[in-house]
């Protein structure tokens, strides 16, 4: 594996020494908040909400392009470990998803850990994701990092609770797995683990705030390649980032999909980092992506495209 300059730049300039994320959280949100890029002005946001489970109203922001030509809604649960992020720092990414695919964007505020550890990330995903398709339709989901964790999880919810029906799911470099330690049977955690931005002892400590009951780390509602059961679920887009530790656990869900004759395209991008997706829309990376992702929805929604009569009433 040869890494390009760019990315060694971009090693080298994010390189500084590692902080215990589970101190340093708080701080970590308030900086993410300070530094989300300003947007252009290429879709409406509106403000919305869900109610969960117990009753709390999830915060959402819906992101409308101006190009808008599918019926189908996104719904997009974003990264950041189940720790960090919001739809705050999250803006530009799913204006430019919008922008790209010209879909509706539903992005999700659902709550963190460790004032919310799971399964409430999960549980208010879900939440969401029945009201999105009461209002909607069937919807897509998707998320990176820890927000595929949630898309997959919440297809895997969806089809044990009988609904609702998803219509197709996008995973972009999720967590599967529970086991980021030394004993990892997955090669990527031990070659990515350190030195690639995102580190295996990162990992650790983000599970460690979300996963605080350790009876969960088997559940496959929190890691879920260890479903017994991964068939009759929605048609999958997984995409990996090469120099991610994160890898190779991503690969062999979309592996075991196959396997049990769930529809599965999956795409390794070269020398992306984890988190490349959340950067601005002009990297090549991202429009490498967000070609993917057109194209899948090309392929599996054909059928919600608004004919040029309705977008002109729109």
């Amino acid at each position: 594996m040869a890494i390009n300059k760019l990315t060694k730049a971009a090693l080298a300039a994010l390189s500084y020494p590692e902080l215990d994320v589970r101190k340093t959280y708080k701080i970590n949100r308030k900086i993410q908040r300070l530094i989300h890029p300003p947007i252009a002005l290429t879709c409406t946001i509106e403000k919305t909400s869900f109610q969960a489970e117990d009753g709390f109203y999830v915060p959402a922001r819906i992101f409308t392009p101006k190009n808008l030509a599918r019926k189908a809604v996104l719904l997009f649960f974003h990264g950041g470990g189940w720790v960090v992020g919001d739809v705050d720092s999250y803006t530009a990414t799913c204006a430019s998803l919008a922008e790209s695919t010209k879909s509706r964007v539903i992005a999700l505020d659902y709550r963190l850990a460790p004032e919310f550890a799971f399964p409430y990330a999960v549980n208010d995903s879900y939440s969401a994701l029945c009201q999105v398709e009461k209002a909607f339709g069937k919807p897509i989901v998707i998320g990176d990092s820890a927000g595929g964790n949630i898309a997959a999880v919440v297809c895997q919810m969806a089809r044990d609770r009988g609904g609702p029906p998803v219509r197709a799911q996008i995973l972009i470099y999720p967590a599967t797995f529970h086991d980021h330690t030394e004993t990892s049977p997955f090669a990527s955690v031990k070659k990515f683990g350190e030195g690639f931005l995102l580190t295996a002892k990162r990992i650790c400590e983000y599970m460690d705030l979300y996963v605080q009951d350790k009876r969960n780390l088997s559940n496959p509602y929190f890691a879920p390649l260890l479903a017994e059961d991964l068939s009759n679920l929605p048609p999958v887009l997984l995409i990996t980032a090469e120099c991610d530790p994160l890898r190779d656990e991503g690969e062999e869900y979309a592996r075991r999909l196959w396997l049990a004759k769930t529809p599965v395209q999956t795409f390794r991008i070269e020398d992306a980092l984890h988190g490349f997706f959340s950067l601005p829309a002009t990297f090549e990376q991202v429009k490498k992506c967000h070609r993917l992702i057109d194209l899948f929805l090309n392929e599996t929604c054909d059928d919600t495209k608004l004919d040029t009569l309705e977008r002109d009433d729109t």
